[in-house]
């Protein structure tokens, strides 16, 4: 429903809500994103982001300005990854896993959240004027959709890569992470190509589908 009412191309006020919505998503929702990574790894016994000052929600102590840029163009980005020592957990690799899994599990909540907003002022009223407030929340629900999908990529140094480390021999997964930086850099390019939008777009469309659709449910009757 509000896919349909946002799928026009944007005009110049659109672009610009497009910006402060993207902003709002720098500035607000990826300390979220990074506060959930330093929080959960507290609690299962390593204390670094503590010492560090990552389990917080000052943006400026989480921003990646490179990734910041890609989510203004792109709406794909990061924060500057919150460092987490595996030795402090009981279970380095399944605690590691639950750490990475907190991101993204977050954007999704935060997303759904903007979602039930953006229904909830539909339902009320459809009024022209509402027509930018709305697309303001439900953009900030849409970049948040697309930064859990990205995160969940199963390479490193992205969230889905510590996922991924439940599943393979410590042998290989430690290889792999050997290369890090390499793969850094080649994801970035990448995504500066375009090579990714397809299929990040269609996996964070249809997951945004789904979750709009379940934000609707309570406003059905109101229509």
């Amino acid at each position: 429903m509000l896919g349909e009412l946002l799928s026009g191309n944007l005009n110049f006020i659109g672009a610009v809500v497009y910006i402060l919505s993207s902003l709002a998503v720098i500035f607000l929702t990826m300390p979220v994103h990074e506060f959930a990574h330093g929080f959960v790894a507290d609690k299962l016994g390593d204390p670094t982001p503590r010492y560090q000052g990552r389990i917080s929600l000052n943006p400026f102590a989480h921003i990646d300005y490179i990734g910041a840029l890609c989510i203004l163009l792109f709406g794909f980005g990061w924060a500057r990854p919150v460092q987490v020592n595996g030795y402090n957990f009981r279970k380095p690799k399944r605690d590691m896993a639950i750490v990475a899994a907190a991101g993204p599990v977050s954007n999704l909540l935060m997303a759904f959240i903007f979602l039930t907003i953006t229904n909830s002022i539909l339902a009320i009223t459809n009024a022209l004027g509402l027509y930018y407030i709305v697309s303001f929340f439900y953009y900030i629900a849409k970049i948040n959709v697309y930064l859990a999908v990205f995160n969940l990529i199963p390479v490193p140094p992205l969230d889905g890569s510590r996922i991924l480390s439940i599943f393979l021999p410590d042998r290989i997964y430690y290889k792999l992470m050997q290369y890090e930086r390499y793969i850094y850099f080649i994801l970035l390019g990448l995504l500066l190509l375009g090579v990714l939008d397809i299929p990040l777009s269609n996996m964070s469309n249809t997951l945004l589908r789904i979750l709009d659709g379940i934000a609707s449910l309570p406003f059905k009757f109101l229509r």
